[in-house]
């Protein structure tokens, strides 16, 4: 029997995220979408999933679904069977990304989520396409779903995540870094410092997609996925 597959969502997104892949893979995989929304410190939320997961796993995860995969991988290596990391960022956040969290954080206290997604970060998360509305419009309502708890607790999260460069030296599995040509918020070169890091990890670059090549254009995600599941 083929591993299981678990899938992390980025912030403020479930498991509609992976739309695609789960019609895809579910198959053939038992393919779960663990949610990262309880804890506002990455080893929690990794730890959590751990708790909950089959003992062992094949694990993707997107932005910060990426950065959670990389504290999941670190606690516990001999689980996982492959890594998947895609648009994501292996580094701590930047002192000044962090301090611009507080006044997002602010206003979402005070009611104002769905500006604060609409204006501050969805717009700047995907490539022209045909479907960039369609796409906007299931980010909001994945936001929405998760309210502005998560959001709080998901940004103090960010905001205090570890470096895991040597977590990537020491991994040793069949892995996959995958990113969107266009994604603004982690660029390619953050990709390719994964990919080096990594030894013999894959390098896949998704042309006329942003932050969300699972949505933006899933047949390519899927066929780099669907290669990465049979290494």
């Amino acid at each position: 029997m083929k591993q299981p597959l678990v899938l992390l969502p980025g912030m403020m997104c479930d498991a509609r995220l992976y739309g695609p892949q789960i019609d895809s893979f579910s198959g053939e995989y038992a393919v779960m979408t663990a949610p990262i929304n309880d804890h506002d410190n990455v080893p929690a939320l990794a730890k959590d999933i751990l708790d909950n997961a089959p003992p062992i796993f094949a694990l993707a995860g997107l932005s910060m679904g990426g950065i959670v995969a990389m504290e999941v991988i670190r606690q516990a290596p001999q689980r996982i069977t492959r890594l998947a990391l895609l648009d994501t960022n292996p580094k701590a956040e930047a002192p000044a990304i962090a301090q611009n969290r507080e006044p997002q954080i602010e206003r979402v206290r005070q009611g104002a989520l769905r500006t604060v997604m609409r204006d501050e970060m969805k717009p700047n998360y995907l490539a022209d396409g045909p479907r960039v509305g369609q796409i906007l419009d299931l980010c909001m309502a994945m936001a929405e779903t998760l309210g502005p708890e998560v959001f709080v607790r998901q940004s103090r999260a960010l905001q205090s995540r570890p470096d895991q460069q040597d977590t990537l030296r020491a991994v040793n599995v069949p892995t996959l870094i995958l990113c969107g040509e266009d994604d603004a918020l982690c660029p390619i070169h953050r990709h390719e410092l994964m990919r080096d890091l990594i030894p013999g990890a894959t390098l896949t670059v998704v042309e006329n997609a942003g932050h969300m090549p699972t949505l933006e254009q899933p047949q390519i995600t899927n066929e780099a996925l669907a290669k990465w599941l049979n290494q």
